[in-house]
C-alpha cells in the first residue's frame, strides 16, 4: 500500500477502522445493486459514485480489486420486508411487457448511467436469475436448523443466529414499522427465504423448489452471489443506509446460518446516506422522478452530478436542488477552464512536481473517503504557478484516477449540454452571438439588445463578460 493508512467507517462497529485486506493481492468488495424494474433514481446512483470512489482509492493505493455489483431482477418486494408484490412482476403487469425484456432494458439503462458518471465497471455484474439454483441449495442447507414453513413460503427464524440486528444497532420501532405482519411468523423480524406462488396465480418468473413453486426472497441473492464471486469472507460490503436496517442484517443472518458461525461475511460494512430534496421537487408524486436522463434534459452534464456527490461526504445527507446542481456545474466548468488554460500554454515536459498535493489528496481520501476535503486540493494544484503547467497536468492524471471527473479529457464543448426543450442549435447561437459582438463593436446597442432578447426568447442567456469564456448557456 502507498501513502497514509486507509481509514474506513465500519457500520458494524460504528467506529472508523484501519483497513487491512484479508488478502493484499486481491481486495474483495461487494456492492448492493439496483432492482431493475425502473430507471435508477439519482439517489440510487449516489451509492455507485460512493463505491466507485472507494474502488478508485483502493486501486490507487496499489491493491488489486475484485468488485461485484449485483443486479436484482427477481425477489425484491414492494416493501423492504415480506409484504407486497415482487417489484419486477408488478412492473410487468402494469406495462403489459415481458418481464425478462423489462429486466434487460433497465439493466442496460443502469450500465449506461454508470458510464455517464464515469464509474469504472465492476469486475462482475451478476444477475439474481442466473443464481436461483444456488439460492435453492443455500435454503436447503439452512432450512432444518434455521427456517420454518408457512403457507406462503419458507421463513428464516432470526432467533437462531447470534446478535441479529447488530448492524442496525438493534431493531428499533422505526425498523419494525417497515416490516408488515405476515400471519404465522414467529418474530416480526423473520424474513422469507422462498416465497410460494399463490394458488391460482402464475408469475412470469418462478421456479420449482422443495417448498413449492415460486421465487427466492430478496435477501438471499446477496449472500449467494457474494460467496460465489468473493468467497465466504471478504473485505467490504457497501450499500445505501436504508439497507442497514433490514436487508443487510438479514444477509448477515443467512451467512451465519450457512457457516454455522458468528462471521458476518464482510469485515467492513459501509453505507452511504440519502439524497434529500427539501423542496419536494424530485418526488415521484411531483411527476419528476429524478433520473440522470432528467438532469441531462435540463441541461446538466452527468459529471456535474458526480461532482455534486463528491462535494458532500458519503455518510452525510446530500441536499439536492437545481441551484446546488447548477453550482456544481459552474465549479466543474471552472476546473475544465483551468485545465484548458494550462494546455494552451505549451506546457512542455513534466519534470516531477513536488508531492505535496499528492500527499494532501491521499490524506483526505484515506480519511474515510473525505472527498469534500480533497476537492480544494485540486483547486489549489491547478492555481499553483510555482509548479510548471506540465507537472500540474501530470498530477491531474492522478486526480482523475481518484475522483473520476475526467478533467484531463473533458472539454467546455462537452459541458454545453443541450436541454431537451431547446429549439435553437449551437450554430444558430454562435452566429447570433457573432452578430451581437459586431453590433456592440459598432456601438449599435439597440441591435445588440434586440439580438440578446431574441436569444432569451429561445432560452439562451448571453453571458456578457463571462470570466470563463462560456459566452452563453441554454436556460430552459
Amino acid at each position: 500500500m502507498t501513502g497514509a493508512p486507509l481509514i474506513l467507517y465500519n457500520s458494524l462497529t460504528r467506529e472508523p477502522e484501519t483497513f487491512r485486506p484479508l488478502d493484499p493481492s486481491n481486495v474483495r468488495v461487494y456492492s448492493c445493486g439496483p432492482t431493475v424494474y425502473h430507471y435508477a433514481h439519482i439517489g440510487n446512483l449516489r451509492a455507485y459514485v460512493f463505491t466507485d470512489t472507494l474502488a478508485r482509492v483502493i486501486r490507487w493505493k496499489g491493491w488489486p480489486l475484485t468488485h461485484v455489483i449485483n443486479i436484482t431482477d427477481v425477489g425484491h418486494l414492494t416493501s423492504d420486508a415480506d409484504a407486497g408484490d415482487d417489484k419486477m412482476e408488478a412492473a410487468a403487469r402494469a406495462s403489459g411487457r415481458d418481464i425478462w425484456a423489462i429486466a434487460r432494458h433497465y439493466t442496460e439503462a443502469f450500465e449506461r448511467n454508470l458510464a455517464e458518471l464515469n464509474i469504472v465497471p465492476p469486475t462482475h455484474l451478476p444477475r439474481a436469475t442466473d443464481h436461483v439454483a444456488e439460492m435453492i441449495a443455500w435454503g436447503e442447507a439452512i432450512a432444518e436448523r434455521h427456517c420454518y414453513l408457512l403457507d406462503d413460503g419458507l421463513y428464516f427464524d432470526t432467533s437462531t443466529v447470534p446478535d441479529y440486528g447488530r448492524l442496525a444497532g438493534g431493531q428499533d420501532d422505526a425498523a419494525h414499522a417497515r416490516i408488515e405482519a405476515v400471519a404465522g411468523k414467529r418474530h416480526p423480524q423473520d424474513f422469507a427465504i422462498w416465497r410460494r406462488t399463490p394458488a391460482g396465480e402464475m408469475r412470469q418468473m418462478e421456479w420449482d423448489s422443495p417448498w413449492g413453486r415460486g421465487a427466492p426472497g430478496w435477501h438471499l441473492e446477496c449472500s449467494v452471489m457474494s460467496r460465489r464471486y468473493l468467497g465466504a469472507a471478504f473485505d467490504i460490503h457497501t450499500g445505501g443506509i436504508d439497507h442497514r436496517e433490514i436487508h443487510h442484517p438479514n444477509e448477515i443472518a443467512q451467512n451465519q446460518a450457512y457457516c454455522d458461525c458468528a462471521d458476518t461475511g464482510a469485515q467492513i460494512w459501509m453505507h452511504n446516506n440519502f439524497v434529500v430534496d427539501r423542496g419536494g421537487k424530485m418526488s415521484k408524486s411531483s411527476g419528476e422522478f429524478m433520473t440522470l436522463d432528467r438532469l441531462v434534459e435540463r441541461g446538466f452534464h452527468p459529471l456535474a452530478y458526480r461532482l455534486m456527490c463528491l462535494q458532500a461526504h458519503y455518510r452525510s445527507e446530500l441536499d439536492f436542488s437545481w441551484e446546488n446542481l447548477a453550482a456544481a456545474q459552474v465549479r466543474l466548468k471552472r476546473l475544465v477552464h483551468a485545465v484548458a488554460a494550462l494546455r494552451a500554454r505549451d506546457p512542455g515536459v513534466a519534470k516531477g512536481a513536488p508531492t505535496v498535493y499528492r500527499d494532501q489528496l491521499d490524506a483526505a481520501l484515506s480519511d474515510d473517503l473525505n472527498t469534500p476535503r480533497a476537492l480544494p486540493v485540486v483547486d489549489a494544484l491547478l492555481a499553483d504557478k510555482r509548479i510548471s503547467a506540465a507537472d500540474r497536468l501530470a498530477l491531474l492524471d492522478e486526480v482523475d484516477a481518484l475522483l473520476g471527473l475526467g478533467l484531463a479529457t473533458l472539454t467546455r464543448e462537452a459541458l454545453r449540454v443541450r436541454p431537451a426543450a431547446a429549439t435553437i442549435d449551437e450554430a444558430e447561437i454562435a452566429a447570433a452571438l457573432e452578430q451581437r459582438r459586431a453590433a456592440r463593436a459598432e456601438k449599435d446597442f439597440a441591435r445588440s439588445d434586440s439580438i440578446r432578447d431574441e436569444l432569451a426568447a429561445a432560452g439562451v442567456e448571453a453571458m456578457d463578460g463571462d470570466p470563463l469564456g462560456w459566452d452563453w448557456k441554454i436556460t430552459i
